[in-house]
């Protein structure tokens, strides 16, 4: 080889490229100091939507009202509401399937217990009802056609010559 370059590329190995600090072909140097802050009269973000901390049933996924006694059973699907299934501390993949130290395996994880250390498991989620009311739906045109021929009609109205 004729040169100490392994590539012919403009750029590689350019020592006044560095020497400058300079990148891609700027000529311009980087500003120095803090950037400036975000312009806050541009476009905002839509409000969040609110979120309902609720319980829900384990088995019907059923929201349960705020004052529901969970020593009782669920009013859908009528399984207890005080198990392991339906505990804040049951993790599959732990110890006796428990986060909190259990000394003895409680065997039905479904199934009515009497453990001290139980805490419902609340979900947190989206409301479904809006605040504002919503807007009234649109009537388009005519209505929507219910066979073929109506279709046919409808297309061969449209461009129609006059």
């Amino acid at each position: 080889m004729d040169s100490d370059r392994k590539y012919r590329q403009h750029g590689y190995m350019d020592s006044d490229r560095d020497s400058k600090g300079y990148r891609n072909g700027d000529e311009r140097p980087k500003p120095q100091g803090p950037r400036p802050p975000i312009d806050v009269t541009g476009p905002r973000l839509p409000r969040l939507v609110q979120h309902v901390a609720a319980a829900r049933c384990y088995n019907c996924s059923t929201a349960l009202p705020p004052d529901v006694d969970f020593s009782g059973a669920c009013p859908k699907c009528n399984v207890a509401l005080h198990c392991c299934k339906q505990c804040s501390h049951f993790e599959p993949s732990t110890r006796f399937q428990c986060l909190k130290p259990i000394p003895v395996r409680i065997p039905g994880k479904d199934k009515a217990n009497e453990c001290t250390l139980f805490a419902p498991r609340v979900t947190v989620a989206r409301e479904g009802t809006a605040s504002s009311p919503a807007p009234p739906p649109i009537q388009a045109g005519p209505p929507a056609p219910r066979n073929a021929d109506d279709a046919r009609s409808a297309f061969d109205r449209l461009f129609k010559k006059t």
